[in-house]
């Protein structure tokens, strides 16, 4: 049987996955995003799938900033079973930049609407996209019960939100549940990201810079694992709760731009230019999901070898289209 979801922020790599994931099972979608639809070659449910989309897809232009009443109007009008909020302004480095416009996304705006919705008596579940930046640079794999340790202003706008949301959950019963993920990666990435930008600048013979050698550790996840265990979230999950989506492969951004200039056969030192770290990144979060594994049924199925090789397929079938596009992040305020 097919269900209502609510995008917010779907034209986020993440959400617009998320939407072609929902669309693929025939459920009914609607998206918004402060900008119009991206260009096709970012929105995977735009593309041919090897199972066709027979789910039902409209968008609408709503800034989650500019226009909390029309963004509750039309949830109100849909009256979707599932929210799923991707949006955010989520550039860390910038973040330090006009930290206030951090906060007024992350934090005032998500306030005004979660104040408004949380009246609506039809939304089984709220699903709070957030992110493991919240607990600063740790040691060891990391819990959904670990404490917040923020950063950035970006860590902190997203950790005040999420603060937030647990007052309305525990005074209101707002069913809202968390998810976090590793870094999330795959075919319709923006450029701007270490995967697409190292193939991209490979592609195009410019020398990709990396920040402070590239010592940071992360885990990759693939956009279509994400997209299943949120949906796992949405349906299963007990209000008030958070998951971790990770995988168990743990390398630094060094060996991981290695890894990608083996699968393309060019050598590391021709392509890479190490320059100076950006402040307040953090050195490793590396994120324990048992919880989702064990209580969700949910599985990281895709190797990082495989979403990669995807990548690389998607740059080299785009190209040209690609080579119209912004390669770096352009801030919206």
């Amino acid at each position: 049987m097919a269900d209502k979801f609510f995008v917010i922020g779907s034209n986020s790599f993440t959400g617009a996955s998320f939407v072609n994931y929902l669309l693929t099972r025939g459920d009914e979608v609607i998206g918004t995003s402060r900008s119009p639809e991206l260009n096709p070659v970012f929105l995977p449910y735009q593309w041919p799938t090897p199972q066709p989309a027979t789910g039902k897809f409209q968008f609408r232009q709503l800034d989650l900033n500019q226009d909390t009443d029309g963004l509750v109007a039309a949830i109100d009008g849909f009256k979707p079973d599932y929210v799923v909020n991707f949006a955010a302004q989520s550039m860390v480095a910038e973040s330090w930049l006009q930290p206030d416009q951090w906060y007024q996304t992350n934090v005032v705006a998500n306030v005004r609407l979660h104040d408004k919705i949380r009246q609506f008596g039809f939304i089984k579940k709220y699903v709070h996209v957030t992110t493991p930046e919240v607990y600063g640079s740790c040691s060891g794999n990391v819990t959904e019960s670990a404490p917040f340790n923020p950063s950035t202003p970006y860590a902190a706008s997203r950790a005040a939100c999420d603060l937030h949301l647990m007052t309305f959950f525990k005074n209101y019963k707002f069913p809202v549940v968390f998810t976090r993920a590793a870094n999330v990666y795959g075919p319709g990435q923006q450029l701007y990201r270490i995967i697409p930008r190292t193939v991209f600048f490979i592609k195009l013979g410019r020398k990709l810079q990396l920040h402070g050698g590239g010592r940071s550790v992360r885990s990759f996840i693939h956009a279509r694992d994400v997209a299943e265990g949120t949906l796992r979230v949405a349906r299963q999950a007990p209000p008030g709760e958070t998951y971790h989506f990770s995988t168990d492969l743990y390398l630094s951004i060094r060996e991981l731009v290695e890894r990608i200039c083996t699968r393309m056969a060019v050598k590391f030192a021709d392509v890479v230019e190490v320059v100076g770290d950006r402040p307040g990144k953090d050195a490793a979060y590396l994120l324990d999901s048992t919880k989702a594994r064990t209580t969700l049924g949910w599985q990281a199925a895709i190797s990082l070898d495989q979403g990669i090789d995807e990548t690389i397929a998607w740059i080299a079938q785009n190209l040209e289209a690609l080579k119209q596009q912004p390669a770096d992040y352009i801030h919206k305020p």
